[in-house]
């Protein structure tokens, strides 16, 4: 059989493609004399054509990234793709401002309670949880009109 036959014979039977066929440059008189299925099987047993391995990726230096990643290294400002607003929680943001809100709310009252009471306090607090207020500053400037205007 012709080598490249042969070749292609011996990888349907490893299960494997022509690239990954190695065959003993010094038994390629042998691979000439195969003439059947039966004749590779008998090479291969032998160890005249083998499957060989071809080098896949290195995992080395990815085993070498997640050891320092996990000792804390490479979180810098060099490698953050995007703004601290996208990186953080939406949810754990939101309940920052909320009680940053209500906090201020709960001074505003101690502070000036009619301004407070006439702008209504549990409007307010209801207000807050409707995400009315962007912040601190703008509560306050709410309880200002609000409170002188009534």
């Amino acid at each position: 059989m012709k080598g490249e036959k042969a070749k292609r014979v011996a990888a349907e039977i490893l299960n494997t493609s022509k690239k990954k066929v190695w065959v003993d440059p010094e038994e390629a008189e042998a691979l000439k004399d195969a003439i059947t299925r039966e004749d590779i099987r008998e090479l291969i047993k032998n160890g005249t054509i083998k499957k060989s391995k071809l080098p896949s990726q290195s995992k080395a230096r990815a085993r070498l990234l997640k050891e320092k990643k996990r000792r804390g290294r490479k979180h810098g400002p060099g490698k953050k793709k995007t703004t601290e607003k996208n990186r953080s929680e939406k949810k754990k943001t939101w309940i920052k401002n909320v009680r940053a809100q209500r906090k201020r709310l709960r001074e505003l009252r101690a502070k000036n309670k009619q301004s407070v009471e006439k702008a209504g306090y549990s409007k307010l607090y209801r207000m807050i949880k409707g995400n009315y207020f962007r912040g601190k500053r703008y509560l306050e400037s709410y309880v200002k009109e609000e409170g002188a205007g009534k």
